[in-house]
């Protein structure tokens, strides 16, 4: 199995923070938000590679970063090529960039690289494992605006996924999915067939959206928590707890 680190965002609500840096790339402490992710993914013993993608604008800050690290696993980073927001290729467009560019053919675990995260990655592997279908990460959600910020699924009694919706206006269930995907390597040549469509590029969510009415598809109950910094306030928060726990 490989793992993809989506990061070739702009995230251009957290300017001026970001106006130079990828959000990615954002001090936590003595770490950053990737720091924290690989280090999730790292104790995953069937990951092989972990390849994160970034764009024209930010490949340099990405290998600076690269090069004051270790790592237990191969880590590699590609560049899709992008500016700037005008052009840029969206999180699908560069899931289907990697499957392209480094001919993956193996299992594969996309992740979104601007969220911070508590679950374990290694009782989820091994649920898809078992399962053999492609995954998505789930929890129950009491809080209606929360749901409308995420992908929302609804589920059979065996967890198989019914029906999906990215960012729904009226959420259908409390079932909230998580920016971090599963897909089978006999799944990945669909990337092609969605992108050449004309299918929404940008938000992840979207690809496993569709997916789900062509496919069978299981959801992976996770405990722990998920922190998106996409805001000035929600990154003031991470800091302020990572400090604490330092």
């Amino acid at each position: 199995m490989k793992a993809l680190i989506l990061a070739a965002g702009y995230a251009t609500r957290l300017y001026p923070l970001t106006r130079n840096l990828p959000k990615s790339l954002l001090p936590l402490g003595d770490l950053t938000v990737l720091d924290l992710i690989i280090r999730k993914m790292e104790d995953v013993a069937s990951i092989t590679e972990i390849i994160i993608v970034s764009n024209a604008k930010f490949y340099a800050a990405f290998g600076k970063w690269m090069e004051s690290r270790s790592f237990k696993k191969t880590v590699k980073i590609i560049n899709d090529g992008s500016t700037s927001e005008q052009n840029r290729l969206g999180a699908i467009g560069d899931i289907g960039f990697a499957i392209e560019s480094e001919g993956i053919d193996e299992d594969l675990l996309v992740c979104a690289g601007d969220n911070v995260f508590t679950f374990d990655l290694n009782s989820y592997v091994e649920y898809f494992l078992r399962e053999q279908k492609d995954c998505i990460l789930v929890q129950r959600m009491q809080d209606q605006d929360e749901l409308r910020r995420v992908g929302v699924a609804e589920l059979d009694a065996s967890q198989r996924v019914l029906s999906f919706k990215e960012k729904p206006a009226q959420p259908k269930t409390d079932v909230g999915v998580f920016a971090i995907y599963l897909y089978r390597k006999e799944t990945l040549p669909l990337f092609r067939d969605y992108l050449q469509a004309g299918h929404e590029p940008d938000a992840p969510g979207h690809f496993p959206e569709w997916l789900s009415r062509i496919k069978e598809m299981k959801a992976f109950f996770a405990e722990g928590t998920s922190y998106d910094l996409g805001t000035h306030e929600a990154y003031r928060k991470m800091r302020n707890l990572m400090d604490n726990k330092q």
